[in-house]
């Protein structure tokens, strides 16, 4: 059965997002954590992890920064306490993690999480032979890529189905300061609230979400990833996880989706005519809350994004 992998915003939205059927949740600190849709402290984590394992559901911490030396004590002291709290899995770019983990002996399976880094098996399994069980595999591989990678690697293999993907990233807060001092044709709006920016292409009218936290600035895809009409290759194919990415989108967006998603699988699993009748009114429910400025498309599987 696919896992259905989605990114709360909270502990109450995690109650809600376990009502809307999914199977498994990222958390994390964004001190250690890539743009993640929420942020958990350590008490947050704690009590996120007991509530997600005590409804039989996964849940995994994003570990997956890339941490410079002065770094280091608190990711190692982090680690320390995931091994305290016990997530299911770890999520992780840098192989600093991989050592510690071996440290405190490997009692965590680990997630192997690098981004547009992900791109072959060889990869994957590399990262297999050395303690991770899963990979999340790059937004900008195509269907017949993705197939090809899950028939080639020998650990499990997360594909996004959903959400929007991180196009830029600084470790400074730029804000889009640098194309404003170039006086090139972007702008920014909705610059007083924190979560709405939008960095304004007017030549190609597009509007890229942009916002910062501890890992720098962050510039967005100007469209959303929506392959619930093509779920059937991605299933044949025996991909084991399909994430919904909610960072930027509200919870009642992210519950909204995930039941969507959930349905879908669902259907599939019990009547492919079904799901395949159903398919179109679930990218309806979807688009009645998508957000105007926000387009969706699938992605690169069908090479039709172009940002």
């Amino acid at each position: 059965m696919t896992e259905l992998l989605v990114t709360p915003k909270s502990i109450t939205h995690i109650h809600e997002l376990i009502a809307a059927g999914a199977d498994a949740f990222v958390i994390g600190e964004q001190q250690f954590g890539l743009r993640l849709a929420g942020e958990f402290n350590r008490e947050d984590l704690k009590e996120a992890i007991q509530l997600i394992q005590k409804h039989n559901k996964k849940v995994y911490v994003a570990v997956n920064g890339l941490f410079h030396n002065e770094h280091l004590a608190a990711v190692e002291d982090y680690m320390k306490y995931l091994h305290e709290v016990k997530p299911d899995a770890i999520l992780f770019g840098d192989p600093a993690i991989v050592m510690y983990e071996r440290e405190l002996g490997n009692t965590i399976p680990l997630q192997w999480n690098q981004e547009t880094l992900v791109t072959n098996h060889f990869q994957v399994n590399y990262w297999g032979d050395r303690g991770a069980n899963r990979a999340v595999l790059a937004r900008e591989l195509s269907l017949d890529e993705v197939i090809n990678i899950k028939k080639h690697s020998n650990i499990a293999i997360e594909v996004q189905v959903h959400g929007m993907t991180c196009m830029f990233q600084s470790k400074r807060k730029l804000l889009g300061n640098y194309f404003l001092f170039q006086e090139k044709a972007m702008k920014i709006e909705n610059r007083e609230i924190k979560d709405e920016m939008l960095l304004y292409d007017e030549e190609r009218n597009n509007k890229y979400p942009i916002f910062e936290d501890y890992n720098g600035t962050h510039i967005m895809s100007p469209n959303d990833i929506c392959v619930i009409e093509e779920l059937e290759e991605l299933i044949e194919a025996g991909i084991d996880s399909f994430k919904i990415d909610g960072v930027l989108h509200t919870e009642k967006y992210i519950t909204t989706v995930t039941k969507a998603y959930r349905q879908a699988i669902d259907l599939y699993n019990e009547d492919v005519d079904g799901y395949e009748d159903a398919k179109f009114d679930l990218v309806d429910m979807i688009e009645e809350i998508q957000p105007e400025h926000r387009p969706l498309d699938q992605g690169f599987l069908f090479k039709q994004t172009v940002y």
